[in-house]
């Protein structure tokens, strides 16, 4: 059940982002920062952590994810180390992704070329 619930929470997510770049004149950097935004304030509520434990991989997948875990990161470190943590915190858990995709894109621009 728990496949069918990651598939669902994933497919909405997808298909919410583009109704709105159908419907709308938002670009896709728009819709990513509107969808981390969102991530954020569902997880200051506590309802990203349900979404997750209904959804599984489905709800740690999407770009809603970044912003649940930039948040969940500052609320953690602001709790433990004060205003410094608010910083620190952000970046703990976000950090691997950060860098994966730092590397990866270094990577992709070694192989592919840029178009004119």
């Amino acid at each position: 059940m728990i496949y069918l619930n990651a598939f669902i929470f994933a497919g909405l997510v997808c298909m919410i982002g583009q109704i709105i770049l159908d419907k709308t004149k938002l670009t896709p950097g728009h819709i990513t920062v509107l969808f981390v935004i969102v991530g954020a304030f569902l997880d200051v509520f506590n309802i990203y952590d349900r979404l997750v434990l209904w959804a599984g991989g489905g709800a740690l997948v999407p770009i809603t994810s970044f912003g649940h875990m930039l948040t969940h990161g500052a609320i953690m470190g602001y709790n433990e180390q004060g205003i410094m943590g608010l910083f620190v915190g952000a970046f703990d858990l976000t950090s691997a992704g950060i860098c994966a995709t730092i590397i990866s894109a270094f990577f992709m621009s070694l192989i592919f070329k840029p178009r004119d």
